[in-house]
């Protein structure tokens, strides 16, 4: 069995019990979960709304942005 790699997310905040430092991030069926080790909130991708028509919502381009880091 693969070990599954956790990662804790710095300064982030629980939106279920407001504490800060507890959120990990990790992937579980190809699909990026965040839980809360305190109190066990869980949310994902798949969790969020989708966008109405499967498209993201625009965004405004910058001239001196060289590119977006999208970890």
């Amino acid at each position: 069995m693969a070990r599954q790699r956790k990662r804790f997310i710095a300064g982030a905040q629980c939106p279920a019990c407001n504490a800060l430092d507890t959120l990990m991030l990790f992937v579980e069926d190809d699909v990026e979960t965040v839980e809360c080790v305190q109190c066990k909130h869980r949310f994902s991708e798949r969790d969020e709304p989708a966008q109405p028509g499967g498209q993201p919502e625009p965004v405004a381009i910058n001239k001196n942005i060289i590119g977006i880091f999208k970890p």
